[in-house]
This record gives C-alpha cells, sequence and structure tokens, in this order.
C-alpha cells in the first residue's frame, strides 16, 4: 500500500479543524481570544478582538468572559492579569516572550535609580509586571511622547527598556534628559536604511511606515512613524496606494485583508518576531482545552504595576485596556 503524501490541502483541512474545535472550546470555556498583529494568519483568523498596543483589548476588560486567551507573548499576558484580576488569563505557549524586556531586570533598574535618584522612571509597557512595579509610570510607543511631557516636576527621566523608542521621545521632549537604558527589540533592528532606500527605490511611489523601535537612521528616511494601530490609521485614511512597512512582517496580512485595494512591502524577510511565531492553532486548543498556561499577576507587583498603568491612562484619557501591549 502506497504512503500517504502529504498535501497542502491536507495542511488547509488541519488548520480548519481546529479552528471549529476553538471555537466549540471558545463558547464552552466562555472565553475571549485576543490576538497581536505580529501572529500567525491563521492565529489572526480566529481573533475576537486583534490590534495593538492601544485597540488589542477594548473589548477585554468588560467583556461577558470567564477566560482570556492571549495570543501574544508574556508581558501582554500579565499586563491582561493585572487588568482583570477577576478573569483567567491564558498564554498558549508559555515560552512566547519578548527579548527586549528580559533586557531590564529589577536590580539594575534600582541600581540606575541610585544614579539619578530625582529621576522619573517611564517604563514601556513591553515589560514584565515586576518592571512595572518599579516604575513611576507607564507609556506604549504611541503616548511615550505624550508621557514624558507630563512630567513636569522632572528634568530626568529613565526610559526602560527600548533605548530606540527612547532616542525618539528624546528628539520631541528636548527639555528633559532622557536616560536610555541599553534594550533594544531584535526584530526591528534587522531592518537597515540601505534596504529602506532600496525598497523606496524600486517602488517610488511608496510612503514608508516605520515603527519608533527601528534605529534613528531608518526612522530618518520615513515618512511617519508610529506604532501598528497608528499604521492601520494611516493606511486607512492616506490616499497613497502603496506603502514600505518598516515593522514585524505579521502586520501585512490584516493590511491587506482591509485594504485590498493597496499594495504594502517589507524592507527585508528579517523581519519576523520568532517568539511572536510561536503560537499555533494547536497550542491555542490545548491551552483551551486542558486550560494550562495560565499567567497571573497578584499581590504587591500587582497592585504596583497597577498604579503605573492607571497613571498612564489618566494622562492620556484612554482606557485602561488600552494597555496591554506595548507595540
Amino acid at each position: 500500500m502506497a504512503a500517504h503524501l502529504y498535501k497542502k490541502e491536507d495542511d488547509l483541512k488541519y488548520k480548519e479543524n481546529l479552528k471549529k474545535k476553538i471555537l466549540k472550546l471558545k463558547k464552552e470555556k466562555h472565553a475571549v481570544i485576543i490576538v497581536h498583529n505580529y501572529q500567525r494568519d491563521e492565529v489572526q483568523d480566529i481573533a475576537d478582538i486583534s490590534g495593538d498596543s492601544l485597540a488589542l483589548s477594548q473589548a477585554a476588560v468588560n467583556a461577558d468572559a470567564k477566560v482570556i486567551v492571549f495570543c501574544g507573548v508574556d508581558f501582554m499576558a500579565e499586563s491582561a492579569s493585572i487588568l482583570n484580576p477577576d478573569k483567567i488569563v491564558l498564554l498558549p505557549v508559555k515560552e512566547a516572550g519578548c527579548p527586549m524586556a528580559d533586557m531590564v531586570t529589577v536590580e539594575r533598574l534600582r541600581e540606575k535609580k541610585k544614579e539619578h535618584p530625582g529621576a522619573a522612571i517611564v517604563c514601556y509597557v513591553n515589560s514584565s509586571a515586576t518592571i512595572k512595579a518599579e516604575s513611576d509610570i507607564c507609556c506604549t510607543s504611541s503616548n511615550a511622547i505624550q508621557i514624558a511631557q507630563s512630567l513636569k516636576d522632572y528634568k530626568e527621566v529613565i526610559f526602560v527598556p527600548d533605548k530606540n523608542l527612547g532616542r525618539y521621545v528624546q528628539q520631541h521632549v528636548p527639555d528633559k534628559k532622557i536616560i536610555l537604558w541599553e534594550g533594544f527589540c531584535p526584530t526591528h533592528i534587522r531592518v537597515s536604511k540601505e534596504e529602506v532606500l532600496k525598497t523606496k527605490e524600486a517602488h517610488p511611489e511608496a510612503e514608508v511606515l516605520a515603527h519608533p523601535e527601528c534605529n534613528p537612521d531608518v526612522l530618518s528616511v520615513s515618512d511617519h512613524i508610529c506604532s501598528t494601530g497608528g499604521m492601520f490609521s494611516y493606511v486607512k485614511s492616506s490616499k497613497s496606494k502603496e506603502f514600505i512597512i518598516a515593522t514585524e512582517s505579521g502586520m501585512l496580512y490584516r493590511l491587506r485583508k482591509d485594504n485590498p485595494d493597496k499594495k504594502f512591502y517589507v524592507p527585508t524577510e528579517r523581519l519576523i518576531c520568532p517568539t511572536m511565531k510561536l503560537t499555533t492553532l494547536g497550542w491555542v486548543a490545548h491551552s483551551l482545552e486542558a486550560m494550562e498556561q495560565e499567567i497571573k499577576i497578584s499581590g504587591d507587583i500587582r497592585d504596583k504595576a497597577y498604579k503605573a498603568l492607571e497613571r498612564m491612562l489618566k494622562v492620556s484619557g484612554e482606557r485602561p485596556e488600552a494597555s496591554l501591549a506595548g507595540y
């Protein structure tokens, strides 16, 4: 008997069966599925809520759900737990971490604070709950400038962990000294200025949209610098028909889906976040079925981290659910 040869149709059937299983489990468990824009295409397809740092879970806090399945990375699930202490938060793959978030530790941050005792600590939400708990206020990529400007009583700001976002803030807030942390996003720094210019040469009518986590020389040749949520809004309202997207390539799926009349290009194929791609339909189904990989932030850490998030929300006028992720 001839061996069964793998076909693409088999993979599609397998994924469709998993989607049906997840839908069934979601109803049984009274769950909501939150998916970041950098996730695999098929995982984005099962989202109840999808988006970026500010929009990611606009319905999560008030959602009529007992369980939040967070298809993203660990700091996002931690923030979801901080903001939803009475709900079960599941991260389908426990290894889905953020390398940049791991570049700052409580011990080193406390040492830096001793060196600059009069400085405020501004924490990019792409950080662990323990770092948020050590911070005066949080920020996202879209409100970082506004947050820094709001600190009227401080001349110095320790900005953790992303140095590129910190540099971007410094350019727009010259009256403060932004003390940079040597952290960075391993994905965003992969794109070079030369690659952006080469792509622009191939598509001269295209606008360049870059995330502020990119290196400064990339930002210098970009037409618009914004968060992923900002990119969606800009593309939707822009009269341009072509765009070069300098952020994680998972963005292209929804951009193309929501804007079928427009074209999108990436300056390099290396714009892939490995940990964002760890989550698969299989892991989502397993997590829901077994109710495994729960993320729970409680006690003093939760209380202090919540205060840092809450201060940010008061300044920016955003809803609590706006702070679940930072991209």
